[in-house]
């Protein structure tokens, strides 16, 4: 059996497992699986393998359990680190902030220890949990593809060589080799929706509806998924241009798309622009497109939507960061960069504005919507204008942003 869980976790890894890679691990049994796994594989070659538990802060017992994965890697000789959430202030979903979170905190430490991919111990049971869960909020064929083996989140991908292993086979394998593990008692808590969808299962397997089914499922719609997108990458290469700053659509072109090519075209357009790994809602997508039909414009998720003459712009919203300001030597927006002559102190980084727009006489010039404009930076001395590039108003400085082009386009093909 453990050659067999080796094989498939090495499986994933391929092409060539990362040479720096990181390992969730919560002292769960799935977790704590994966980390003895990925160790046999990775204690025979130069590669570096490096753990990592996040600590909610949630329950008295959390940081003795995260103790305790720091001590069964110490055994193991993976330098392992805890990191620790403070961040939830007791309202809202609380798993759902809990989840943000703890992805944030990985990433941040994976980019602080120049690691490039991390392996999260989510298993066949988790899939087919995920899927239900889905299935309950009236998900489509991307939600209904559950979770992906591998994703990017802020610039990290993450890994799940474990998605197609039942949970009772980690744990066999554990007690094999003698590996106790924690059992967290929220995994009994029926106020949490995933511990009713886990008890929905016994119901339903005997129905035929069960973790291989349902992983089925999950696989077919992900084949599905990829059909689409890949659709959805041809029209963009057809009718969309990535500008500084926006995405522009013939709209012509676009208003003839099927509806889902034209959500998934949109959905990436806003992505790209606001920064954000989570998609927009289904329903609201789709009455954006309906309203823009109708000759509108929109706001969603810190961008603004909007027909000009023959095409449809995304673009930031003014709103979503009016009030952001930064120095001229920090990103602005988590991608604009501004250099320049640096002749006076106090420079800094803010959006342009019906202030800065008045001081730009030749802004027509650059063929970009004025709402466009009043959300794109600035430099600023006091209440000074003195660099507006995207508006045609430049005065030596130089304007570049972190997110290409290419990537919109390649992100329509990403998950």
């Amino acid at each position: 059996m453990a050659h067999a869980l080796v094989a498939q976790v090495e499986k994933a890894l391929l092409p060539a497992p990362p040479e720096r890679l990181g390992v969730a691990v919560s002292g769960g049994s799935d977790s704590l699986a994966l980390l003895h796994l990925l160790h046999e594989i990775y204690r025979e070659t130069p590669f570096s393998l490096q753990a990592v538990t996040v600590d909610h802060g949630l329950r008295p017992e959390a940081a003795d359990e995260a103790e305790t994965v720091a001590q069964v890697c110490a055994g193991l000789r993976v330098p392992h680190e805890t990191l620790r959430w403070s961040g939830w202030d007791g309202g809202g979903n609380l798993q759902g902030s809990a989840r943000l979170a703890r992805y944030r905190l990985i990433t941040d430490w994976a980019r602080s220890k120049s690691i490039d991919a991390v392996a999260l111990g989510h298993t066949a049971d988790d899939q087919a949990e995920t899927l239900l869960m889905r299935l309950a909020r009236g998900s489509g064929v991307d939600g209904l593809s559950a979770m992906a083996p591998r994703r990017m989140s802020q610039g990290i991908k993450l890994l799940r060589p474990l998605l197609g292993v039942r949970r009772e086979a980690l744990r066999d394998y554990l007690r094999d080799r003698g590996v106790a593990w924690t059992e967290d008692p929220s995994n009994e808590d029926t106020r949490f929706e995933r511990i009713r969808m886990r008890q929905a299962l016994d119901v339903l397997e005997p129905l035929g509806i069960d973790v291989d089914t349902l992983g089925q499922v999950a696989f077919n719609m992900a084949r599905a998924r990829e059909a689409l997108d890949w659709q959805a990458f041809l029209e963009a290469r057809r009718i969309a241009t990535a500008e500084p700053g926006a995405i522009r659509f013939l709209w012509r072109a676009y208003r003839i798309l099927p509806d889902e090519i034209a959500r998934r075209l949109l959905v990436r357009a806003i992505g790209w622009i606001s920064g954000s790994d989570y998609p927009p809602r289904r329903t609201p997508m789709l009455d954006l497109i309906e309203t823009l039909k109708r000759d509108a414009g929109g706001t969603l998720e810190g961008t603004r939507i909007k027909r000009y003459g023959q095409n449809l712009w995304v673009f930031r919203e003014f709103n979503a960061i009016k009030d952001l300001t930064c120095g001229t030597e920090d990103l602005w927006d988590a991608h604009w960069c501004l250099s320049g002559p640096r002749e006076r102190d106090g420079l800094r980084i803010a959006a342009l504005g019906e202030t800065g727009l008045a001081q730009c006489p030749n802004w027509r010039a650059s063929g970009r919507p004025r709402e466009m404009l009043l959300a794109s930076p600035a430099v600023w001395s006091g209440s000074d204008l003195v660099s507006a590039p995207l508006a045609d108003h430049a005065c030596g400085w130089r304007i570049s942003s972190e997110r290409s082009g290419e990537e919109f386009f390649a992100s329509l093909l990403s998950h």
